[in-house]
């Protein structure tokens, strides 16, 4: 069974385990709320892992860890911004996730987006908006199974982003 669990120290080894697989493949780890600082400084990592002083002209976020109940694993995370600045409504979108790599291709982030939009009905969120590159056919696919309709693409920095609403209710 997922779960979306918050990181304190219970889920430290959990938490190694993930970012250390993923730093040994050389791929960028996303969402980037969990790899903006250290994680080795586990302390200060989980001080800063979440914006709530908006004063730096970052929106609040939330970011939750995806649990393996069964295995005990951390699977993925995510990351909500409570709401849109201009930079995310142009290709940041309110959810940003990522599975890490030992898992893909199981079905996990389709879980992973599903459960996340639970934690948007909570913040009182009822549009989501959800991006992802192009190329990312796996990506877009977990949008789409969680009712994501595609409105654009765009280019950003040489990519082509798709951006993808998907409506609570």
């Amino acid at each position: 069974m997922l779960k979306l669990v918050k990181l304190d120290k219970s889920y430290k080894q959990q938490l190694f385990e993930m970012l250390d697989e993923w730093c040994k493949t050389g791929e960028k780890i996303v969402p980037y709320a969990i790899r903006k600082h250290d994680y080795h400084d586990f302390d200060t990592y989980l001080t800063t892992l979440e914006v709530t002083n908006t004063d730096t002209g970052l929106v609040p976020d939330s970011t939750f860890f995806c649990l393996d109940t069964e295995r005990n694993i951390f699977v993925g995370a995510v990351n909500i911004r409570h709401y849109l600045n201009e930079g995310l409504l142009l290709s940041g979108g309110h959810i940003g996730d990522g599975i890490r790599p030992s898992e893909r291709r199981k079905g996990y982030a389709t879980k992973i987006i599903g459960l996340a939009l639970e934690e948007c009905r909570k913040l009182g969120i009822d549009k989501v908006l959800m991006v992802c590159d192009k190329e990312n056919t796996g990506s877009a696919k977990s949008i789409q199974n969680n009712g994501g309709i595609m409105e654009n693409e765009l280019d950003a920095d040489g990519i082509t982003i798709q951006r993808y609403w998907i409506t609570l209710e």
